[in-house]
């Protein structure tokens, strides 16, 4: 049974559930743990439940289950179900009213530095890791930054020695906030990724420039247990991750892929897990 236009912008309607579905969006396309979605939100178990039920009878979001957990995603298809009808298929008459897609790549010319912030919650390891790597990999062409949300004092000293062990710069890495990057004078980013589950959860300045976002979301570090060698082999994991990880995206045809190509790309080497 089709969803009506009013049920679906009723289910937004409420600031909450707006809420909710927007964590969802930011998501995308990964799907979420309830659980997880109402820590992120600071909801009730009970009141998420309502929450979600609503935004899924609406057909906005997606259920699917994982072992013993529910997850949940954004229904793409249907979102975009809901622009058409709040358009009322405008594009046959008005075509100046609805968003065009565009071939237009993001290497507007071959000698262009490509910007890419990497956030996470206290920018001490993983995005100052992604930080390090990228612009030791990217052969001159990114410029490469890191920032947290709720940035530490400083980058956790397993990280700096891990690099200086790669033979990786480490002098200029320092732990900062992402509010940095969102004034009027700050570099204006390509890409932004966010690199822990904690940071893709919450809103985020709105960036100057409109950069591309993904979420290559990794276990902190910080926190692994067990032995030295235990906690310093998780170290080494979540960078040997990262570096394959951005070998990937430093290895991608910018020249020719279009925005939403390169959106997918992405997205897939978010999900590359060894």
């Amino acid at each position: 049974m089709e969803v009506k236009l009013q049920d679906k912008l009723g289910a937004l309607a409420h600031p909450k559930r707006l809420e909710l579905f927007q964590l969802l969006m930011r998501r995308y396309p990964d799907s979420v743990p309830a659980g997880e979605i109402a820590a992120a939100l600071s909801f009730k178990p009970n009141t998420t439940s309502t929450y979600l039920n609503a935004l899924k009878s609406a057909d906005l979001i997606q259920q699917a289950r994982d072992g013993t957990s529910l997850q949940y995603s954004a229904n793409l298809p249907a979102i975009r179900g809901l622009f058409d009808q709040l358009l009322g298929n405008c594009c046959q008459n008005r075509p100046d009213l609805c968003l065009q897609a565009t071939k237009d790549t993001v290497m507007t010319s071959k000698d262009r530095i490509l910007n890419a912030l990497f956030i996470c919650t206290g920018n001490s390891a993983r995005s100052i890791m992604a930080e390090a790597i990228l612009n030791s990999e990217g052969d001159g062409k990114f410029r490469a930054y890191s920032a947290g949300t709720a940035p530490s004092n400083a980058p956790s000293p397993t990280v700096l020695d891990l690099l200086e062990q790669k033979d990786i710069d480490t002098s200029s890495l320092r732990s900062k906030s992402v509010e940095e990057f969102s004034g009027p004078d700050a570099p204006k980013m390509d890409f932004v990724f966010t690199v822990c589950d904690h940071a893709a959860n919450e809103t985020c300045p709105t960036w100057p420039g409109q950069p591309m976002s993904a979420h290559w979301g990794l276990a902190d570090p910080v926190k692994a247990q067990g032995t030295d060698a235990q906690k310093k082999l998780a170290f080494q994991q979540t960078y040997g991750l990262l570096r394959n990880r951005i070998t990937a995206f430093v290895s991608l045809p910018f020249e020719t892929l279009d925005r939403i190509s390169l959106q997918h790309k992405v997205d897939d080497i978010g999900r590359m897990t060894d």
